[in-house]
């Protein structure tokens, strides 16, 4: 079996290579030649630990695995991340260990390159301003996808901390020389053509009457049951998208909205039916909302892709 470490995998996949990489998978899936299986949810033996099992195959290229994602809040006492993720990838002919790859990084750049895809697709190409709510790790990352597939001249920011919000301005400013200011939510939201919600909240960021027209919004953070970033006002206003319509429904963004009678699930379009022609956006004049709950085929793909680069290089480990 092959070992690929975090750093390696670091190293050989650009957000440019992860974009291109989860773009190809959502066209597979729309065509029908991937398949998503259901999510595995466990726990360990501390209060607030958490983990998920996530599988998928890609058919025509012959990649399958899992990746196993854990929380572990304490972790940050010792100085260690709250969040680690592993995928293993498995021989197709055999279903044999093929390989491990160290994923706490693939995992966030597939995250970011999902919203980029979004973006790109959903988005209107003259979009230049940018709102993100949140303003912790996953959060670059999505300014960074972002930027790639749109010329983005000025960011928002707001988060629940003033001093955090004020930093990651700061940041954007000094590394991307990019226009940016900390602000409250009402104002970010108002001036913004994109809007990004990274965190991990249980109740609306913002008013939906707040949205123009003409904006995306990609809710990035409900990944579990009880998650909400969004106002459901808003889902009356909108083209409603998401990664995997399952998913969106049962522990993404669009759960209490469907539960309570909003939102039926044939108003939810999946991205792949977007980038395979049968969907998207049709005018400057839509709001178009993407929900991102994660899939695994983000995740067997992207460390495919960090396998071959890495083995290409003489960087993959024998073990």
């Amino acid at each position: 079996m092959l070992y690929v470490s975090e750093e390696t995998a670091k190293s050989v996949v650009t957000m440019a290579d992860a974009i291109e990489t989860i773009e190809g998978v959502f066209c597979e899936i729309g065509r029908g030649a991937a398949k998503v299986f259901p999510v595995v949810m466990g726990h360990g033996p501390k209060q607030g630990t958490s983990f998920s099992m996530k599988s998928g195959l890609l058919t025509n290229r012959g990649v399958l695995g899992l990746k196993v994602g854990s929380y572990w809040p304490e972790n940050r006492k010792q100085g260690h991340n709250a969040h680690a993720s592993t995928t293993l990838l498995l021989d197709p002919e055999t279903g044999y260990a093929k390989a491990l790859v160290g994923a706490s990084h693939m995992t966030a750049l597939r995250t970011a390159a999902a919203d980029a895809v979004a973006v790109r697709h959903l988005s209107r190409p003259d979009c230049a301003t940018l709102a993100i709510f949140g303003a912790g790790h996953q959060a670059w990352y999505e300014l960074l996808a972002i930027c790639e597939v749109r010329k983005i001249r000025q960011v928002f920011v707001t988060n629940r901390s003033k001093e955090a919000a004020a930093a990651f301005a700061r940041r954007i400013r000094e590394e991307l020389s990019l226009e940016a200011n900390a602000v409250d939510a009402p104002d970010a939201v108002q001036q913004a053509d994109i809007i990004v919600t990274v965190t991990a909240a249980r109740e609306p960021l913002f008013s939906a009457d707040m949205v123009r027209a003409g904006t995306h919004v990609s809710a990035m953070g409900a990944d579990g049951e009880g998650k909400q970033e969004l106002d459901p006002a808003l889902f009356a206003r909108a083209n409603l998208f998401a990664d995997v319509v399952e998913q969106s429904i049962t522990v993404g963004e669009y759960e209490k909205a469907f539960k309570t009678g909003l939102v039926d699930k044939e108003r939810i379009t999946p991205l792949g039916a977007v980038l395979n022609g049968r969907a998207g956006r049709t005018n400057g004049k839509q709001i178009t909302v993407f929900d991102s709950s994660g899939m695994a085929l983000q995740d067997v793909a992207i460390c495919a892709l960090a396998l071959e680069k890495a083995h290409n290089r003489g960087m993959a480990k024998e073990i």
